[in-house]
Formats: structure tokens, sequence, C-alpha cells
């Protein structure tokens, strides 16, 4: 399954959430059972450190996956362009699949 592209966008200082929805090829939930998900955000595809982690979840009924970042979390990124991606892994067999991918627009804040 090749990783889809999706922009997103994420105003400072607020906590951002996106949920993921996975299907198979006749629109069915992906079994996400034995799964394991995580996700980053990084200044570039280059940069050595990320500069914040998503916490995720997984919904197995559903086949859904949440990229969650707290307000505290989002309040110390500052404003500006960066890329992204989220990968699960079928821990059974060690697999690892990226499953999307984009570029991450942060707006800065003005209440603080």
């Amino acid at each position: 399954m090749p990783a889809a592209y999706s922009n997103l966008y994420l105003e400072q200082g607020t906590t951002f959430t996106t949920t993921i929805t996975l299907d198979d090829v006749y629109g069915d939930s992906y079994n996400l059972a034995g799964y394991s998900s995580s996700s980053q955000i990084r200044k570039s595809y280059y940069s050595s450190n990320a500069t914040a982690t998503f916490s995720t979840s997984i919904n197995v009924g559903n086949g859904t996956v949440t990229l969650d970042l707290a307000a505290n979390t989002t309040a110390n990124i500052a404003p500006g362009r960066y890329v992204y991606d989220a990968i699960i892994t079928d821990n059974a067999h060690n697999v690892t699949t990226r499953i999307l991918e984009g570029i991450i627009e942060v707006s800065p804040r003005v209440t603080r």
C-alpha cells in the first residue's frame, strides 16, 4: 500500500488531532490487530532531530490511526513549514509501512 499524501495545517498553541482511515481494495476497514504506529514532524527530510513526535493510537475495530499533539507541545513549535509522516508496523512480521506523508504548516498564535 503506497503512502497517501496530505498537507496539514497546525495552529501554534492549540490541541491538534487528525485521524487516518485505512481500508482495503474492497472498502472494508483494514485489520490493524497486532500493529503499532508512530509519527514525527521534522524541519526537513534531512533533520537529525524531530521537531515533535505525535502521540498515536490505533483503533483495530475501524482501521484508524489517530495522531495527537497537546497544546503545550504545539506552543513550542516555531511557525513555518515542516515535513511529517506516519508509519504502521506489523509487529508479528516486523514489516513497517508508511501510510501518510506531507507538509505541515504551523501558523503563529497571537493569544498567549
